[in-house]
């Protein structure tokens, strides 16, 4: 038989940036296996590339060597079109700053992904609010971003990002904007999340976050330093 593809697969990537007239080595050939319901923490000092890794093996970025493969496909030999459609339906994103549109409802933003993906209105609804009743706030649907505590926002920025069935959700600082009694409320709901069957990939600087996961690979100065299970 022929042995399933790790969930995702990054060799030896590099990323380079010119500044004022010098190259930065923003990651110095970083390799990565996750496999399917995997909980993983990246954690290291600010600029040691945990950021630069999860925007590559994510496919915002791209590299300036080395190859991501997610579920056996090779993000570089993707079309633009098809890139964009692979993150839109098989990666879910969640970040610092929440990124959800002030002027929508909690259940607006949940949909936004789905309206993009082509799925039908009284679907994307009906998802919607099944999401946001298991992040908790079913009762929020129909509040505003603006009407939300941060907590709440990223609740909801979580539920968008598992809108299409993701295969792995990609989490950047996601504690990095609340205070301790809200971010240990989302380390319980990602605790939740992975014990159902998604696959996490979480960057912190927050070492109590890290201690969540299920396995923790430090960065530093663009390379990972060790990668072990949790204590």
């Amino acid at each position: 038989m022929t042995p399933t593809p790790p969930m995702l697969a990054a060799r030896d990537l590099r990323k380079d940036y010119p500044m004022n007239g010098e190259t930065v080595h923003a990651l110095r050939g970083a390799s990565l296996s996750v496999e399917p319901g995997e909980y993983v923490a990246i954690v290291g000092p600010s600029g040691s590339g945990k950021s630069t890794l999860l925007q590559l093996v994510g496919g915002i970025d791209t590299p300036s060597g080395g190859s991501v493969e997610i579920l056996g496909t090779r993000l570089e030999a993707l079309a633009d079109r098809e890139l964009t459609r692979l993150r839109l339906t098989r990666l879910g994103f969640v970040f610092q700053r929440f990124h959800l549109l002030p002027v929508l409802t909690a259940r607006e933003n949940v949909e936004l992904p789905m309206a993009e993906a082509g799925m039908k209105g009284s679907q994307r609804r009906a998802r919607a609010r099944e999401l946001l009743e298991y992040v908790g706030l079913g009762h929020r649907e129909g509040h505003r971003a603006t009407q939300l505590s941060g907590g709440e926002m990223q609740r909801v920025a979580i539920a968008r990002a598992l809108a299409n069935w993701p295969a792995i959700l990609l989490a950047d600082e996601p504690t990095g904007e609340l205070d301790a009694a809200t971010g240990q409320e989302i380390l319980d709901l990602f605790r939740r999340l992975n014990s159902d069957g998604t696959t996490l990939i979480v960057v912190t600087h927050d070492e109590h976050l890290a201690a969540q996961a299920g396995r923790i690979v430090h960065m530093l100065d663009g390379r990972i330093v060790s990668d072990s299970v949790a204590p």
